[in-house]
């Protein structure tokens, strides 16, 4: 697989870390923002081969999905959403604004590189 790139998204900069940290041993390449103005911008900019969005400050990550999912340049782009939410109506909310999938915290580090791998692997 070529090296592809994911836009990681998250106010805390430590998770952010520790995702590309991760991210990076398996040879993908990290962007990095840390709240949804700035996904936001580095999405259309940078154009990632996936997003990995967690609860956002300025813009919430639901409306940074429907923003790109909902624009025809971008929507190509897969997003997961990584988040603590774990209640039905925002697991409904999330897949309504176009996440591609819904992962829970606390999650397993080996699934979600499973799971962005498989994305990346769609859209070669």
């Amino acid at each position: 697989m070529d090296k592809k790139r994911v836009l990681i998204v998250d106010d805390e900069p430590d998770i952010v870390e520790s995702v590309k940290f991760s991210f990076e041993l398996e040879n993908i390449e990290c962007l990095e923002a840390y709240d949804g103005e700035e996904a936001l911008l580095k999405a259309k900019k940078e154009k990632p081969d996936l997003i990995l969005d967690i609860m956002l400050p300025k813009i919430i990550g639901y409306k940074v999905a429907r923003l790109l999912k909902f624009d025809e340049s971008y929507k190509h782009i897969p997003i997961i959403m990584l988040t603590a939410r774990t209640q039905e109506k925002d697991i409904k909310l999330g897949e309504e604004t176009g996440a591609d999938e819904y992962v829970t915290k606390p999650f397993d580090m080996d699934m979600l590189i499973d799971l962005v791998k498989k994305y990346l692997r769609k859209n070669e």
